[in-house]
């Protein structure tokens, strides 16, 4: 039996925080997610519960969510549309330390010192549930307490799901958190207008308080511990990628580990998914937007697949082995996963039965669920009539997915993801990347600087048009300056010489509807190739320059797949007018995104790299630039 009698009154927390939780009427300690799952509901026996808050200037209610409580878990739901998502610019900087994003008081006119004295205040007055979690996994866990208003349990609930819950009976008796997540919902309407704001309070003494003024769990249960993760490696010279990581084995038993970045809707969790197939076992390749014909393929055999990290990697120095490769982790307990593909009952079997009837119960979001029912991943919750919202989620924890990796891997593919628009005659668009490119290790740096966030992204506030979500996708969770990550994933590229790049669209090749099967049929055609390289008759430069090399021709299982969806301007609803133009939507989007980084402390070699990109390089020039094993 475990004698030690932990106080939280021994807490080495701040003066203001250890008030807060002497001062509030009552405080829960949370050990479990069970406890948390209990809770989410409100009362006892409650089946479904209004996340309810007064606002003080106005004497009105706010109902900031709804909680069902169903067979197979809890499910939270948001009565507006813009909560059901990320907002892109959320992110607020209340110290001093250098950094490149906003700062509080130059984006709202008052300090922040303000702000947190009200939120504690109001704090004080609340039932407030604790629990403490590690932000990150195994040899990079940073002690961390969350704070949160008891009738937020659900958000508690995710955040315990996603990264872990430490038991309070484990904690030392002088246990000292180096990150505080402390959570005040109805401050979004009293003082943000009812926008999202997350705001990072970093400490010269290594402490990482965040504010998360909303109850999506996206910006700060995910995103937000994301951040501190970020900052925390950055002070020991390494990088926290964004990125799924999947180990492909074949059916001829070759493996390879594919490690798919790219930004908010880039295909991440996708690449964890097995290929959809039609009714009669077929692969719906495409279907073209203007002659309405579809294109398929067979592939009688799919490749197995080993789940490793679903959005968020480690990879610090003590788990690389210097052989050329980068060897990563996962950073979380539970996986966030997006389901907006799920639209009918059959579209994906396996995680249908798994979510359907769990082994425990799930957290659900944006899910259409009665109390007591069952939550059904195709039945998502409508942002207006007929309009279902983009961004379902179920959240997963790692232990119930089948054949998961739970040590360090070796990556030797990394591929990037690009949500592309389709592009015609008619319309131009930057809709011009084949099923798949080659790009040498100096522009596959550059991609991930300019990380677009690409086409109708499903994740996020304000979809149209490209963005740049910038250095590796993760830019905006980052809390310090561009630059040292630029450099710091300059470093990695370099020290990775066997690893090989590729991007991939996803959504549309040119006038070819696709949604994510370009990167499927590229995940089982890379898998089969393994470590061959490729002749110099099979690949060419591509007539984008940033797109490197493209393919002259792709056999899967002994079917040669169309050049159009290789080399997009040889469709005939494309042209290479209308590609030149989607080309120059490219270039313009480089060069005016790889300007933020031209500072004086960004690599020498960086900066030969940007001006080769500025100076309309060839693939041949960019891999000059660093050396690699090749493809």
């Amino acid at each position: 039996m475990n004698s030690k009698k932990v106080n939280p009154a021994n807490f080495q927390l701040p003066d203001d925080v250890q008030s807060v939780l002497k001062k509030a009427p009552n405080v829960t300690w949370a050990s479990t997610t069970q406890e948390l799952m209990d809770a989410a509901c409100g009362p006892a026996g409650n089946d479904f519960f209004e996340v309810l808050y007064a606002l003080p200037s106005s004497g009105r209610s706010v109902m900031e969510a709804t909680v069902a409580r169903v067979r197979n878990g809890i499910v939270a739901n948001y009565p507006e549309s813009y909560m059901r998502r990320r907002e892109r610019d959320c992110l607020f900087i209340a110290d001093e330390l250098p950094s490149d994003k906003p700062r509080f008081a130059e984006r709202f006119g008052y300090p922040f010192s303000k702000l947190r004295e009200e939120t504690f205040a109001w704090l004080e007055k609340q039932d407030l549930t604790a629990f403490a979690f590690d932000s990150g996994q195994g040899i990079v866990s940073i002690p961390s307490l969350a704070i949160v208003p008891t009738n937020a349990a659900f958000f508690a609930l995710g955040l315990a799901l996603l990264q872990g819950i430490t038991p309070i009976s484990d904690l030392p008796l002088d246990y000292k958190p180096q990150a505080i997540l402390i959570v005040a919902p109805p401050f979004r309407h009293t003082h943000f207008n009812g926008k999202q704001v997350v705001v990072h309070d970093r400490h010269e003494d290594g402490l990482h308080e965040m504010f998360a003024y909303n109850l999506y769990p996206g910006p700060s249960a995910k995103k937000g511990v994301y951040g501190v993760l970020i900052h925390h490696a950055e002070r020991e010279e390494w990088v926290v990628p964004h990125c799924s990581t999947v180990q492909v084995i074949t059916p001829y038993d070759n493996v390879i580990t594919l490690m798919h970045e790219g930004a908010s809707g880039g295909g991440k969790s996708e690449m964890l998914e097995q290929l959809q197939r039609e009714p009669d076992g077929r692969i719906l390749l495409g279907k073209n937007i203007v002659t309405g014909e579809r294109r398929y393929l067979e592939i009688p055999r799919a490749c197995e697949l080993r789940p490793v990290t679903d959005d968020i990697a480690l990879c610090p120095p003590q788990i690389q082995e210097n052989d050329g490769l980068i060897h990563v982790m996962d950073a979380e307990t539970s996986w966030f996963v997006r389901v907006d593909h799920i639209s009918d009952y059959g579209t994906d079997p396996h995680l249908e039965k798994l979510t359907a009837q769990p082994s425990e119960p799930l957290m659900f979001l944006n899910i259409d669920a009665a109390p007591r029912g069952r939550a059904l991943l195709w039945e998502h919750i409508e942002d207006a009539p007929g309009k279902p919202c983009p961004n379902p989620r179920v959240i997963l924890p790692r232990p119930m997915m089948p054949d998961v990796v739970n040590e360090p891997v070796a990556v030797d593919i990394r591929s990037f993801g690009v949500r592309t628009p389709p592009c015609t005659k008619d319309d131009p668009t930057y809709g011009i990347i084949g099923l798949f490119h080659l790009l040498p290790p100096a522009l596959a740096w550059l991609w991930r600087l300019v990380a677009p966030s690409g086409h109708a992204n499903p994740s996020i506030v304000h979809t149209e048009g490209m963005h740049s979500e910038g250095i590796g996708s993760y830019w905006p969770f980052a809390t310090g300056r561009r630059v040292p990550q630029a450099n710091l994933l300059l470093k990695q590229i370099i020290s990775s010489p066997k690893v090989h790049y590729v991007l991939v669209p996803n959504q549309y090749i040119g006038a070819w509807k696709t949604g994510f099967m370009a990167q499927w049929i590229a995940r089982e055609y890379l898998a089969r190739r393994g470590y061959a390289k490729f002749k110099e008759e099979q690949i060419s430069p591509s007539r984008c320059p940033l797109l490197g090399y493209a393919l002259n021709h792709l056999l899967v299982e002994g079917r040669h797949l169309p050049h159009g969806f290789l080399k997009v301007e040889s469709q005939p609803e494309v042209g290479e007018a209308a590609y030149d133009a989607g080309a120059e939507i490219l270039y313009d989007f480089f060069r005016k995104n790889l300007a933020l980084y031209l500072e004086e402390d960004l690599d020498p070699l960086g900066r030969q790299i940007i001006d080769c990109c500025l100076a309309n390089g060839t693939p041949s020039d960019y891999a000059k630039l660093i050396k690699s094993a090749g493809m």
